[in-house]
């Protein structure tokens, strides 16, 4: 088996603020109050949706095809001045079509966002559980292949896989010449979208795949796992050997390309990415953000324990994440979850490929009871709750209506100044104390 690897380009963090890898189609991702996408983090499972839709500053009227038309032959002469060959621009730029409803996701700005225990039933379902299962043993040679290759266990590549793609059952259905060139033309990260435009003309120049075939989401994520072109560049592997990386048709391929991906970014052969525990009634919940590190034996001191007879995984940089607070189940994550998120930078889809991972391999899902009846708070409230943290002397930093560390740190100094459990979750009980607090 041959393995052919191109490192032309170097693989960008993130793309449209919503994944370092692979993904865009709605996975979650950054949060937006970090200083990058890349380093933030996620309180809900669309924050990287809604990161990607404020709307950005027009300083230009609506663009429209004629326009698309003009800046296509542009950007033809500048990939042509360098070095991308003719025919490789003919068959990308030839029938290129401008798609007005790219424009419209980019500037999307969702209400509301789904709370996490509603992303996963979704992302890690019955039905997904047991098609990940029947895709592992069909392509059980493959995923042994790979595995023993790149240390990676198959069940995370096929937890990936299921995550993103629903196992290559939508992995979108834009042609991504087309989507790049849209927002490299009118979208909110131009520069990023046309490296990426970039990246795609090398893959077509390459030979890995025709145009036609070359589909994936509005934002330009690809194939069955979602890599950006950069990613494709760096990361993508031939493991059937027939010459070509396939992420669209080769199963080989897609397994292979994933544990490189993950394998180059420090994941760590045998490692578990984590487990759910059960924190005591005094755990500080400002020390569950996953910059907190320590060894599961300090964990365990403060009173952390195993939720069942698996025990606690063994760690040497260990974080505890609470996504719900004190209302809701909490685990412990070590390095290879931190890997995972440099495919998509989300507490919520590292949960959900760790989590869909383990049910793959026959281990049981989340134990812990979600606070189902808690509804969401919309933007606005966010933003509302927010301003008056900032009013009442907690800073958090411009209201934008995403939560984050910055926000969730505001929250707990206001609870801990209440006497309330300071876990730093927002919820409409808790806005409306600061409401009360603000008069």
């Amino acid at each position: 088996m041959s393995y052919r690897i191109s490192l032309t380009l170097s693989a960008l963090a993130l793309l449209l603020g919503a994944c370092a890898h692979p993904d865009v189609r709605g996975a979650p991702a950054a949060d937006a109050e970090s200083a990058s996408a890349k380093t933030g983090d996620a309180a809900s499972p669309e924050a990287a949706d809604e990161a990607a839709s404020e709307p950005a500053e027009r300083k230009t009227p609506p663009r429209d095809a004629a326009g698309f038309e003009r800046w296509v032959a542009g950007f033809r002469e500048r990939a042509a001045a360098r070095g991308v060959d003719r025919d490789t621009l003919a068959e990308a730029f030839d029938d290129a079509t401008f798609q007005p409803s790219i424009i419209e996701l980019d500037r999307r700005q969702p209400e509301f966002t789904r709370a996490i225990w509603t992303y996963l039933d979704s992302a890690v379902s019955a039905t997904r559980v047991a098609r990940g299962r029947e895709e592992l043993a069909g392509h059980a040679e493959t995923a042994r292949t790979v595995e023993a290759r790149y240390g990676v266990s198959r069940t995370i590549i096929g937890a990936i896989w299921g995550v993103e793609s629903n196992f290559g059952g939508n992995f979108g259905g834009y042609e991504v010449i087309d989507a790049l060139a849209t927002l490299a033309y009118d979208g909110r990260r131009r520069d990023f979208a046309k490296e990426q435009l970039y990246a795609a003309l090398a893959i077509l120049a390459d030979g890995d795949i025709e145009r036609e075939r070359m589909q994936g989401s509005w934002a330009g994520a690809m194939g069955h796992t979602q890599f950006i072109p950069t990613s494709f560049r760096r990361y993508a592997v031939d493991a059937d050997g027939d010459g070509r990386r396939d992420i669209w048709g080769s199963i080989a391929d897609v397994m292979g390309s994933t544990a490189h991906y993950l394998a180059e970014n420090g994941w760590q052969r045998d490692r578990t990415w984590g487990r759910e525990v059960v924190l005591p009634p005094d755990f500080d919940y400002a020390q569950a953000e996953i910059d907190t590190r320590r060894t599961t034996a300090a964990w365990r001191s403060a009173g952390v324990r195993a939720v069942d007879d698996r025990g606690l995984p063994q760690f040497e940089a260990g974080s505890i994440l609470a996504p719900a607070g004190a209302h809701g189940p909490a685990f412990l994550v070590g390095p290879n979850f931190r890997v995972i998120l440099r495919y998509n930078n989300a507490t919520s889809y590292g949960l959900a490929v760790g989590l869909l991972s383990d049910r793959l391999a026959g281990d049981p899902g989340v134990q812990g009871e979600w606070p189902r009846t808690l509804a969401s708070l919309s933007r606005d409230e966010v933003r509302e709750m927010q301003r008056l943290l900032n009013e009442l002397g907690h800073e958090v930093g411009a209201p934008d209506g995403l939560v984050g560390p910055n926000t969730r740190a505001g929250l707990r100094g206001f609870q801990r100044e209440q006497g309330r459990t300071a876990d730093g979750y927002p919820t409409h009980a808790l806005l409306r104390a600061i409401r009360a607090a603000a008069r």
